[in-house]
């Protein structure tokens, strides 16, 4: 009986970290609202995908950012798709891409 009790927590384990795995792997979408460069963070509102107005109650987070240059070429206001990883209760921006927001128009 402890033996099945040990292979369902080790299950459950391997179930949890796979799932934190898979999430650091999806891309984000947001728009950064607050850059403190000098503790290497970076606060984003998430930009869920869907309707006009679905936005209005996003959340918005702060992370840490694993390469703290790259703050350097983002503003307040930017949209961006970002990766993150959770360690030890830690979220953070593992890549970081600035977004085109504005979309051309040709005129014929």
């Amino acid at each position: 009986m402890k033996i099945a009790g040990m292979i369902m927590a080790a299950t459950a384990a391997f179930s949890i970290a796979g799932t934190s795995a898979a999430l650091a792997q999806q891309p984000r979408t947001g728009l950064v609202t607050r850059i403190d460069r000098i503790s290497g963070t970076i606060t984003i509102k998430d930009m869920p995908e869907g309707t006009t107005g679905a936005n209005a109650g996003a959340a918005t987070e702060e992370f840490k950012i694993q390469d703290g240059a790259r703050l350097n070429a983002l503003h307040a206001g930017d949209r961006v798709t970002f990766a993150v990883s959770d360690t030890a209760g830690t979220k953070t921006i593992t890549k970081i891409d600035k977004s085109d927001a504005v979309t051309k128009i040709d005129k014929k």
